[in-house]
């Protein structure tokens, strides 16, 4: 079943966050760390689970098994106009930003994530306030297998990259989903 999160999936979020920066490919799949991210305090995991990050709204879509497992989620963050995005570009246009993009590994390939993007899109695009005009992400350019897959749903290349925060030597791109028909 394909969900957003609420506070009391704190716990279970968390730990699919943990097992997802032990991911081998976590290094370029996500700008936090491991060490990071086990030092947050639980009341950071309770905001993240309840879609409240100060005043960015924010609302995680979750897999869960029958048995209440947790298989994959992925987060949308509504980004304004007139403010800064996550990685301190300018924002220019009501837009939402998919991030924390994870499916476990025995999941992969099934049609899991796409409905986790199925479900983050619709949110976005539901939304009345604000009328978001693009759905973006990045991904880093040595992540190939994750682009291919956004390609495949629909996501194209901007042109815009950026450099990944606290390695300079790499870029990530942005990808916006291109309008149908």
């Amino acid at each position: 079943m394909i969900r957003p999160t609420t506070v009391e999936d704190w716990q279970r979020t968390k730990q699919l966050r943990l097992d997802a920066l032990r991911d081998p490919v976590a290094h370029i799949a996500f700008l936090e760390t491991y060490e990071t991210a086990v030092a947050r305090p639980d009341e950071v995991w309770q905001q993240r689970a309840a879609g409240s990050r100060e005043e960015l709204t924010a609302r995680q879509f979750i897999a869960e098994r029958p048995d209440g497992g947790l298989d994959g989620s992925v987060t949308v963050l509504i980004e304004r106009a007139g403010t800064q995005d996550v990685l301190g570009g300018a924002i220019e246009a009501d837009q939402a930003h998919l991030v924390g993009v994870f499916v476990r590994p025995e999941q992969r390939g099934t049609g899991l994530a796409r409905a986790l993007f199925d479900a983050a899109i619709a949110f976005a695009h539901e939304l009345d306030e604000p009328r978001i005009s693009r759905v973006r992400l990045y991904v880093h350019q040595d992540n190939e297998r994750a682009e291919a897959f956004y390609r495949k749903i629909g996501f194209v290349r901007s042109g815009r990259s950026v450099p990944v925060p606290g390695d300079e030597s790499s870029i990530e791109h942005e990808l916006v989903l291109a309008r149908e028909g």
